[in-house]
């Protein structure tokens, strides 16, 4: 079975959640799956590979889940984006638009290097602002981006155009 059909089966719509309107995607039954989240694991660290990364950013919070697993996978180290005040070293951060207002990432000053070759690992790519911030975090620390990847993505939301010509590994795709 393929990767795609495995989501397909596991994900689950939450209708009006976390508001009304909203149609959550609620990944836990893959989390849930041992047999499943190594397919997806697998499928997501694949690109990664062959490209040279030497450190995972995953995106709070299920981008941890998925990047953590990511990194191991590779051998190699993982590093966290945060919401403000979460991490306990000076930080470097980002503020950016959302629909209806802002919102601000935040990344340990020294987490990366111009030697480090970063992926951003996270869920889902929806409408793109949270990636979007997350790339310019590494392009401003002197880092080179190789690239997005996500287990899920909404493509009606347009997300994928806010991240340039920057490679996007998607699993599965939404409309």
């Amino acid at each position: 079975m393929a990767v795609q059909d495995t989501l397909a089966r596991l994900i689950h719509d939450v209708p009006d959640f976390p508001k009304p309107g909203i149609v959550f995607k609620d990944i836990t039954p893959v989390l849930a799956d041992g047999d499943a989240l190594r397919e997806v694991v697998d499928a997501l660290a694949e690109p990664w590979q062959r490209a040279g990364v030497t450190c995972i950013l995953g995106i709070e919070s299920r981008g941890f889940i998925f990047g953590a697993a990511v990194a191991y996978s590779l051998g190699i180290g993982l590093e966290l984006v945060r919401k403000p005040g979460k991490l306990p070293r000076r930080t470097n951060g980002i503020t950016y638009d959302l629909e209806y207002g802002t919102d601000h990432l935040e990344i340990h000053a020294d987490a990366l290097t111009a030697d480090s070759r970063v992926a951003i690992i996270d869920d889902v790519l929806a409408t793109g602002g949270t990636a979007e911030a997350v790339g310019k975090l590494v392009e401003r620390s002197g880092a080179t981006l190789c690239g997005y990847g996500f287990v899920l993505e909404l493509d009606f939301l347009g997300g994928r155009k806010r991240l340039g010509e920057s490679m996007v590994h998607t699993l599965a795709h939404i409309g």
